[in-house]
C-alpha cells in the first residue's frame, strides 16, 4: 500500500443499465476478478445476485465483508457495515445498487452516502445503478413506465464519478432474459413483460441511458477542449448558439433558433440549443426591463440553456469566443435594427460575426424591426395602412413650424437671397409637409407660407398689402401644389389601406379554406373561425325544413343564437335558396358582408362534404353489413353441413333394419350424433352471442370473482382440458365479473389455444398489477404475425384454417365484446419463445398493494 493512500480520494467507477437485469453487476463482478488476479487487494462490500446463479458464481474466490444485520418491524435486513469495510480497509470494494434507501437507524439514509464515505477514505469503489434511480430522470421514467421509483440518486454526484460504463442491452435480448427466468422469479415473469418490460419501455430507457451517458462524454470532451486550449470547432455534435438583444425581435429570432436546432438534431431529439444575452453599453445591451426575464423562461420553454456575458467593446469577438468555446456548429443572429444609411458607415455587428466566423455556420433571421422598424416604415410612407395620429400630428407640427422656419431663412439672408429664393424655400415647406401630413396640414402651411411671405419678404414689407399681380400668382401656385401633392399622398395611403385590407381579407379566406380542406369535421371550426374574425356573438347555418315550407332548423351553430328565420338575426348572407349563413352580435360593414359571401360558400362545401362523409359512412357500414352476411353464410353453410351430415348419417345407419349393429357400434353412431350435436350447440351459442353484442344487450352483473374458481369451471366444459396446466395464486385478489360471461371468455379462449397449439400444453396463469388482475392462456403453437394481432379478434376470422374442425370462428370475437361489456381488456401478444399469449385482464375486485417492478433487494422504508 503506498504512503499517500489514506490522503487520496479514492475513485469511484460506476456500472448504469437502462433497466434491471441487464448485466450491470455481472459486468461489475467480471472487472473485480480481472483486478483481484493482476493483484488488487478487492473485497465484496455487498453485492445482489438476486438469485441469479451466473452472478452468483463470479463471487466465488473473491473475499466478502460480512454484512450488518438490522431488525425493522421484525423483520431482519442486512446493510453495508460501511465501519467492518474501513477498518479492513481494501483498495477496492463493491457496493452494488448506489440507490438503495438503508434500514431506519443506518449511519446514512442512502447507500450511495455510504458510498461517499468509503471515497473519502481512500479506498476506489466499484458500484451499480439504473437510469430510472437518476434523480433528473425520475418523473420522465415514470410517465414512460407508470413505476414511480422511490430510490433516487442526485445526478451530480453519479457525474462526479471517474468513470461511468454504460452496460447495454437490446430490449427483444433482455425480454428472452426474462422470458427464461434469468431476472425475476417465474411467479412475476408475466406481470413484467406486459408492463414494465414491454418493448416500447425498454427502448425509451435505453435512448435515455445513451442520451444521459452521450451527455456526460460531452462534457468530458469539453473539459478536456479546455484544458488543452482548443478553439477549432469539432463537429462531434450539432450545438446551435443565438445572440438575443433583449429588443422586440428577440423572441422571434429565439424561437426560429429553437426551429433550426431541431432540425439541425433532427433523429436525435434535436441538436443543443445555447441562448446567450451580450452585456456592453450599447450593440446588444440597453434591454427593457424585464425582456431578458420573459426571454429566461421563453428559452427554458424551448429547451434553451440561457447564458450572460460581458462583451466589453468588441461584441462580435465575444460572441464567436462563446460560440467556439461552446464547440458551436451554427450561430443564429437577428438583422440588424439599424436604417441602411446607419449600416453605411458602420457594417454592424452581424456582419463582423459573419466575416470571422470560420467553420460556424451564421443564420441571419429577418424579423419586423429590421431597417428600423414600424416606426421608421410610416416615416418613409411605406407603412400598411391610412396615415397614423403620429404622422397626421407630425404633420400639423411642421405646417406651423416650416412657413416660419422658412421666413426666418429669408429674413436672416435677405443681404444674400432674392424674392425668388425666398418663393423656392416657401415651396419646398409646402411640399414636405404635405408629403408628411397630407391634405390639411399642407394647405395650411400654404396658406401661412404665403401670408408671411407677403408680411416679411415682399415690398411693401411689414403688410399683407399686395403691391403685384405675381405675388397673388405666387399665393395661389403654392395653395395648388399643396393640394396637388396631398392628394397624391392621401390616395397613396387610401391604397396602402386597401391593400392592407385585401390582405387581410385573403388570410382570412385561405384560414377558412384550410379548414374546410384539412378539418374531419370541419363546419363547427369554420362557423367558430368567422365568429372569431367578425367578433359575433353567434353564427349558425340555416336550412329551410323540407317538412315544413316555412320554417327553419340548425345545421351548424357556435354560440348561443336565438332566432329561427334569416330576417331576425343581424347578419344574413344567403348562401342556397335554402340554406343561409346567419350572425348575431352586430351588423357588418359591406366589405365584411362581401368577404362573409365568399365564406358561405365554403360553408356550404363543409356542409356537403360533411353530409357526404356521412352517406359514405353509411354506404361503408352496409358494406359490412353486407360482407358479415356474405361471411357468415359461408361460414355457416360450412360448419352448420357437416355436423348435419354426420348425424343424418349416423342416424341413418341406426334406423337401416337390415343393417347388423353390434353394441359397440350403435355406441359410437350414438357418439357421433351426441358430438355432432355438441358441435351445432356451440356455433349456435356463438351466433346468439354475436347478435347480442351487435345489439347491445349484454348487461354483465358484475361482482367479485376469482379467476381460480372461473378457470376450474371453464374447463370442466372444454375437451382436451387435461392439456391445461393451470397455475393460479388463490391469494390473488378478486376481480370485477359476470361468472357466466368471464366463464364463457375461459371457456372461448382456452378452447382456440388447445386447436391451434400443435398438441402442446397450454399454460393458464395469473398475476396482479396496478389494480388489476390479468389472466395469460399461453400456447406454443404458430403464433401470429404482429400486424394481425388484433385481427384474431375479428368476426369470422380464422387465420387460414378452413378445416371442417377450426370453427366459424367466432369465439375469440365473442370473447373479446364480453371482456369489454365487463370493462376489461382482451388482447394477444407473442410468447417468448414462440406461440401466443391471450391476455384477460379485468379491474380487480379490491384495491390491494400492487407489486412494484423495482429491482428485487431494493427496498424503501417508511
Amino acid at each position: 500500500m503506498s504512503p499517500d493512500h489514506h490522503s487520496r480520494r479514492g475513485a469511484l467507477r460506476i456500472y448504469l443499465g437502462s433497466a434491471p437485469g441487464v448485466g450491470k453487476t455481472y459486468a461489475m463482478l467480471g472487472e473485480a476478478r480481472r483486478r483481484a488476479e493482476r493483484g488488487t487487494d478487492v473485497v465484496v462490500g455487498i453485492v445482489e445476485t438476486h438469485g441469479r446463479p451466473n452472478t452468483a458464481a463470479l463471487l466465488d474466490g473473491l473475499e466478502e465483508v460480512p454484512r450488518r444485520r438490522a431488525n425493522y418491524r421484525g423483520t431482519e435486513l442486512t446493510e453495508l457495515d460501511v465501519d467492518a469495510v474501513l477498518a479492513r480497509h481494501p483498495e477496492l470494494v463493491l457496493v452494488d445498487e448506489l440507490a438503495h434507501t438503508n434500514a431506519p437507524g443506518s449511519h446514512n439514509a442512502k447507500r450511495w452516502q455510504d458510498i461517499d464515505e468509503l471515497l473519502a477514505a481512500g479506498i476506489d469503489v466499484l458500484s451499480t445503478v439504473n437510469v430510472q434511480h437518476l434523480e433528473s430522470l425520475n418523473d420522465v421514467v415514470e410517465t414512460i413506465t407508470g413505476v414511480r421509483q422511490r430510490e433516487t440518486v442526485p445526478d451530480e454526484w453519479v457525474r462526479g464519478a471517474e468513470q461511468i460504463e454504460l452496460v447495454d442491452i437490446t430490449p427483444e435480448a433482455l425480454r428472452r432474459r426474462m422470458a427464461h427466468g434469468n431476472i425475476y422469479p417465474s411467479e412475476r415473469v408475466d406481470a413484467a413483460l406486459s408492463n414494465y418490460f414491454r418493448p416500447v419501455n425498454l427502448v425509451a430507457l435505453r435512448e435515455l441511458a445513451l442520451l444521459w451517458v452521450a451527455d456526460e462524454v460531452d462534457v468530458a470532451l469539453q473539459r478536456y477542449r479546455a484544458e488543452a486550449h482548443i478553439t477549432e470547432v469539432w463537429d462531434a455534435r450539432e450545438r446551435v448558439v443565438v445572440a438575443v438583444t433583449g429588443g422586440p425581435e428577440s423572441e422571434t429570432v429565439l424561437r426560429r433558433a429553437a426551429r433550426i436546432a431541431k432540425r439541425a438534431g433532427a433523429g436525435r431529439g434535436g441538436a443543443d440549443l445555447l441562448c446567450v444575452h451580450v452585456l456592453r453599453s450599447d450593440g446588444l445591451a440597453g434591454a427593457p426591463p424585464g425582456a431578458l426575464a420573459r426571454l429566461r423562461r421563453l428559452a427554458d420553454d424551448v429547451g434553451a440553456s440561457f447564458h450572460t456575458v460581458v462583451g466589453g467593446e468588441d461584441v462580435p469577438a465575444a460572441l464567436l469566443e462563446f460560440a467556439r468555446g461552446a464547440n458551436a456548429t451554427q450561430l443564429v443572429l437577428g438583422t440588424s435594427r439599424r436604417s441602411r444609411l446607419a449600416r453605411l458607415f458602420n457594417p454592424g455587428i452581424s456582419a463582423s460575426v459573419v466575416r470571422d466566423s470560420g467553420s460556424i455556420d451564421v443564420h441571419m433571421v429577418t424579423h419586423h424591426q429590421a431597417n428600423g422598424g414600424p416606426a421608421l416604415r410610416r416615416l418613409r410612407g411605406l407603412y400598411p395602412g391610412a396615415l397614423p395620429m403620429n404622422r397626421l400630428v407630425v404633420g400639423w407640427v411642421l405646417a406651423v413650424l416650416a412657413p416660419a422656419v422658412a421666413t426666418l431663412a429669408g429674413v436672416l439672408c435677405a443681404p444674400l437671397f432674392g424674392l425668388s429664393t425666398d418663393v423656392v424655400l416657401f415651396f419646398l415647406a409646402t411640399v414636405v409637409v404635405a408629403l408628411v401630413g397630407g391634405l390639411g396640414p399642407a394647405l395650411l402651411a400654404s396658406l401661412a407660407g404665403g401670408l408671411l411671405l407677403n408680411y416679411f419678404l415682399t415690398p411693401p414689407v411689414h403688410t399683407f398689402t399686395i403691391a403685384e399681380r405675381e405675388n397673388v400668382i405666387t399665393l395661389v401656385v403654392m395653395v395648388v401644389v399643396a393640394v396637388a401633392v396631398a392628394l397624391v399622398v392621401d390616395r397613396a395611403a387610401r391604397r396602402a389601406e386597401q391593400a392592407a385590407r385585401a390582405r387581410t381579407e385573403a388570410a382570412l379566406l385561405a384560414s377558412f379554406a384550410r379548414t374546410v380542406l384539412t378539418r374531419v369535421d370541419p363546419l363547427p371550426r369554420l362557423l367558430e373561425k368567422v365568429s372569431e374574425a367578425f367578433g359575433l356573438r353567434s353564427v349558425a347555418v340555416l336550412e329551410r325544413a323540407v317538412e315544413e315550407k316555412s320554417g327553419w332548423r340548425y345545421v351548424a351553430c357556435v354560440g348561443s343564437p336565438d332566432c329561427l328565420r334569416p330576417e331576425d338575426a343581424d347578419v344574413d348572407v344567403e348562401v342556397d335558396p335554402d340554406i343561409h349563413l346567419i350572425g348575431q352580435g352586430r351588423t357588418l360593414a359591406a366589405g365584411d358582408r362581401r368577404v362573409l359571401e365568399t365564406v358561405g360558400g365554403q360553408a356550404l362545401l363543409a356542409l356537403r362534404s360533411q353530409r357526404m362523409a356521412a352517406e359514405a359512412a353509411e354506404a361503408h357500414r352496409k358494406v359490412e353489413g353486407a360482407e358479415l352476411r356474405s361471411a357468415l353464410l359461408s361460414a355457416v353453410g360450412h360448419d352448420l353441413r357437416t355436423p348435419m351430415t354426420s348425424i343424418k348419417a349416423a342416424a341413418g345407419s341406426l334406423r337401416d333394419t337390415e343393417l347388423a349393429l353390434s353394441d359397440s357400434d350403435r355406441e359410437e353412431l350414438l357418439a357421433t350424433v351426441e358430438e355432432s350435436v355438441d358441435r351445432l350447440t356451440g356455433l349456435v351459442d356463438n351466433l346468439l352471442d354475436s347478435s347480442r353484442l351487435a345489439a347491445g344487450a349484454v348487461v354483465p352483473r358484475t361482482g367479485p370473482v376469482g379467476y381460480d374458481e372461473v378457470v376450474a369451471l371453464a374447463l370442466a366444459g372444454v375437451d382436451g382440458a387435461r392439456r391445461v396446466e393451470v397455475d393460479i395464486d388463490e391469494a390473488l385478489p378478486a376481480v370485477l365479473a359476470d361468472t357466466g360471461l368471464l366463464e364463457r371468455v375461459v371457456a372461448n379462449v382456452v378452447d382456440n389455444a388447445l386447436r391451434h397449439g400443435r398438441g402442446a400444453p397450454v399454460a393458464v396463469r395469473a398475476s396482479a398489477h396496478a389494480h388489476r388482475v390479468e389472466l395469460r392462456v399461453v400456447d406454443a403453437g404458430p403464433g401470429v404475425p404482429t400486424h394481425a394481432a388484433d385481427g384474431l379478434f375479428a368476426p369470422f376470422q380464422r387465420l387460414g384454417d378452413r378445416d371442417a374442425t377450426s370453427g366459424v370462428g367466432l369465439g375469440l370475437s365473442v370473447a373479446r365484446g364480453f371482456t369489454e361489456a365487463m370493462g376489461g381488456t382482451l388482447t394477444a401478444e407473442d410468447t417468448p419463445g414462440g406461440g401466443l399469449t391471450v391476455v384477460i385482464s379485468l379491474p380487480a375486485a379490491e384495491l390491494v398493494p400492487a407489486p412494484t417492478d423495482e429491482p428485487a433487494g431494493s427496498s424503501v422504508y417508511t
